[in-house]
């Protein structure tokens, strides 16, 4: 027997949800056909994903590089994103890519997860999962690999022609891996992404709405209310409805600037500037991590800037990496060399005075000054942020490229309660070394305010 059609209503809702807008008569017939059909029919039908999904579920139709579902929890956007690389599967992509923050999130959430790739493909073309090769494999073919977030050179030299990124807002380093999944997306006259994820104050998210070639899909908790589970709509939108947190996760609103945010979007977008005027001063800040270099562990902060003839401050290059402290002590002394800097500038609470060691083995030469950071990251970050609310301070950024994005992804999430993101924010930190040295120091024209400033707001606050 066939399967009822599944044509969108004329308003605009999809398969069973488009049921209370038909004639008595047609909901009827429909009922009626659904209930006369046999186990095989009825098989196929509870894989029609058309016919159940919610039309914000549904790829958008047209021209479109990439779909970004921004959505609150529960929304529905795993599934989504799921039932999106199976129809790839089903029109011939043959290369998928699988990005989630974690390798765990990949196998847990987006293979093996309840609206995971392998439990929503039917039982006649469910893939194979091969976990030691981390990939899937589809009896037609198709092949999706796995990534995660945290290692983007993974990324660097395979290839897809489609690729599925759950849960961008928590990556660790989204401007890195997104930059990679896109130069590999180069297969096929039509390769395509889709973004699932719930919206925070990135860089790469706001950008990603304002492009062109996105279709941005918008929803919220409540879109799903009817299948979330009631303890969930009572303990936990009751407690977070009308809260900043309950305004992002659940209503999926893309707050820009956080409460008392040192460094806002428009404040970043207004400093970045094409290129810098001739250099008086340039420095290197290095902040280290305890990490050994792993791509768990915390990144080495290492950030370029400098003072220009015409008094401004430059912010050049981020240098950031997570690498052994012979291999970040490498990478500083190279940036050193490219940027023709003056000195290096390096905090010593991780290690005293093996920093300097670390740096000087590369090269015994090198210039070093050690800091201390014998407060907290706030209030070393507050007479930083006075320098770029005073217009003193650019970064320098040339065409479409977006070098520095990571780090002012860092500075948005600082604020005057303390910073907002889940790792340390190894570029912020460097950075305040940087434009410490350059600007708040006794012998720098015009730093006197801001350091009687400084020191007021300590007295205050010990």
């Amino acid at each position: 027997m066939a399967k009822p059609s599944t044509s969108p209503a004329p308003d605009g809702a999809s398969g069973i949800r488009s049921l209370p807008s038909q004639p008595r008569q047609r909901r009827r017939a429909i009922a009626k056909a659904i209930e006369g059909l046999d186990d095989a029919a009825a098989l196929v039908l509870e894989y029609d994903w058309p016919f159940w999904a919610r039309e914000a579920q549904l790829p958008p139709a047209g021209d479109w590089r990439y779909w970004l579902i921004l959505a609150g929890r529960g929304f529905g956007k795993t599934r989504a994103g799921a039932e999106w690389v199976r129809a790839q599967v089903a029109l011939g992509r043959q290369r998928i890519a699988l990005v989630g923050p974690t390798s765990a999130d990949v196998r847990d959430v987006m293979i093996e997860g309840q609206s995971g790739l392998m439990n929503i493909c039917p039982p006649w073309d469910r893939p194979v999962f091969q976990p030691s090769k981390r990939r899937l494999v589809w009896p037609n073919g198709a092949r999706a690999f796995c990534y995660s977030a945290e290692e983007p050179e993974r990324l660097r030299g395979p290839q897809h022609d489609a690729a599925w990124a759950d849960e961008l807002a928590a990556w660790s380093r989204p401007q890195a891996v997104w930059d990679q999944l896109q130069l590999g997306l180069r297969v096929g006259d039509d390769p395509r992404a889709a973004i699932t994820t719930t919206p925070k104050p990135l860089a790469l998210i706001r950008g990603l709405t304002e492009d062109p070639d996105c279709k941005v899909t918008r929803g919220s908790t409540y879109d799903n209310r009817s299948n979330l589970a009631p303890a969930f709509i009572t303990r936990i939108i009751r407690r977070y409805e009308g809260t900043r947190l309950g305004r992002q996760e659940l209503n999926a609103e893309l707050l820009t600037d956080a409460p008392g945010a040192l460094w806002t979007f428009d404040t970043l977008l207004a400093c970045r500037v094409p290129n810098a005027p001739d250099l008086q001063r340039v420095v290197v800040a290095v902040d280290p991590s305890g990490s050994s270099g792993t791509d768990e562990g915390d990144a080495q902060g290492i950030i370029v800037a400098g003072r220009g003839v015409d008094g401004r401050g430059y912010v050049l290059a981020d240098r950031t990496c997570r690498l052994s402290p012979e291999g970040w002590g490498r990478r500083a002394v190279e940036a050193f060399d490219a940027f023709a800097a003056d000195r290096i500038v390096a905090e010593k609470n991780f290690g005293g005075d093996m920093v300097r060691f670390t740096l000087q083995a590369v090269r015994s030469t090198v210039p070093v000054t050690l800091v201390t950071a014998s407060r907290g990251k706030v209030v070393r970050a507050e007479p930083v942020s006075a320098l770029y609310e005073q217009g003193r301070i650019s970064h320098v950024v040339s065409g479409d490229d977006h070098p520095l994005a990571e780090l002012e992804d860092e500075m948005r999430q600082a604020t005057a309660s303390g910073y907002l993101g889940a790792r340390s924010p190894n570029r912020l930190d460097a950075l305040v070394w940087a434009l410490t040295d350059l600007f708040l120091t006794p012998d720098v024209p015009g730093s006197a305010f801001l350091e009687l400033a400084r020191r007021d707001m300590l007295d205050g606050i010990v």
